[in-house]
């Protein structure tokens, strides 16, 4: 009698856990994806990132190796229109540092980096892309 006491309880419990519909809607730290804005400012609230086609590219003047290659200026991809440091206000055309009206230059050899020209020098800026 005790075991099919136990055995019920057992049973009773795996249906109950099995058909728990909980579910979170909430991204876990650990989840693999691109970097968004917000997260890169949550991290260092001064980085110069924007963002172009929902990626997020980042100043890469301390980046020693994006600069060992030489890279011909392409054709203008746009400028930015919207400077922020407000995560959730990104979108396309958007920077945290650079000013509205900086034209984004696609170099002809490399599709990671992107070019911005301020003050006659030319900046790299390399994506953030995961995997």
């Amino acid at each position: 009698m005790t075991k099919r006491k136990l055995l019920l309880i057992l049973l009773l419990s795996i249906v109950l856990v099995a058909c728990n519909s909980q579910t979170t809607s909430e991204l876990s730290g650990n989840d693999i994806g691109n970097p968004t804005a917000e997260q890169i400012l949550q991290n260092d609230k001064d980085a110069d990132i924007f963002v172009l086609n929902d990626i997020v590219y980042t100043n890469a003047e301390g980046i020693e190796w994006v600069y060992d290659d030489d890279l011909t200026l392409g054709e203008e991809v746009g400028e930015i229109k919207k400077q922020t440091t407000d995560g959730d206000a990104f979108e396309n055309f958007t920077a945290s540092q650079l000013t509205v009206g900086t034209k984004i230059y696609e170099p002809v050899e490399n599709s990671s980096i992107y070019i911005v020209i301020v003050d006659d020098k030319k900046i790299r800026y390399l994506g953030l892309i995961e995997g």
